[in-house]
């Protein structure tokens, strides 16, 4: 019953650093975009949104896009954007930033490093303060297992 106490609490900071690692990727991939000079004028073939929650728990709307947009080479690339602008609308023109490696990681988001940056940052400490609570549960609680050990016995 004590491994409870730390198989679980490793359990959470493995889900965390895969969703820090999530985090890092998505930002490498659109500030690559940006500094990749490649830019295309795609058009919003569909705009749709996705709603979570609901019961107990408050409902969240995130609006998404799907663009397409061809690449210098000539390629058709089409691909699908989370929480994009509301002002964008299906028809609309748009231009995207890609990398030639990889068109289909574009984003439609216009430069904004600084929001890039502390959106990150702030996810990261985010998930570095889950990590810390989850390790400081762990100290606790192994360092109170003694002492009960000792105060059940006679």
């Amino acid at each position: 019953m004590e491994a409870l106490f730390y198989v679980v609490p490793v359990l959470i900071i493995v889900v965390v650093l895969c969703g820090a690692v999530a985090v890092i990727r998505r930002a490498r991939a659109t500030s690559r975009a940006w500094s990749s000079g490649l830019t295309a004028e795609a058009r919003c073939l569909r705009t749709y949104t996705t709603t979570s929650g609901g019961g107990e728990t408050r409902v969240t709307t995130r609006l998404n896009h799907v663009y397409e947009f061809a690449t210098r080479e000539g390629r058709a690339v089409r691909f699908e954007e989370r929480g994009g602008s509301g002002t964008v609308l299906e028809g609309d023109i748009v231009t995207v930033y890609y990398t030639a490696d990889h068109p289909e990681r574009a984003t439609a988001e216009a430069p904004a490093r600084g929001k890039l940056m502390l959106g990150t940052g702030v996810a990261l400490v985010f998930f570095g303060a889950f990590i810390a609570f989850c390790i400081g549960f762990m100290v606790v609680t192994h360092e109170a297992a003694p002492a009960a050990d000792n105060f059940m016995t006679p």
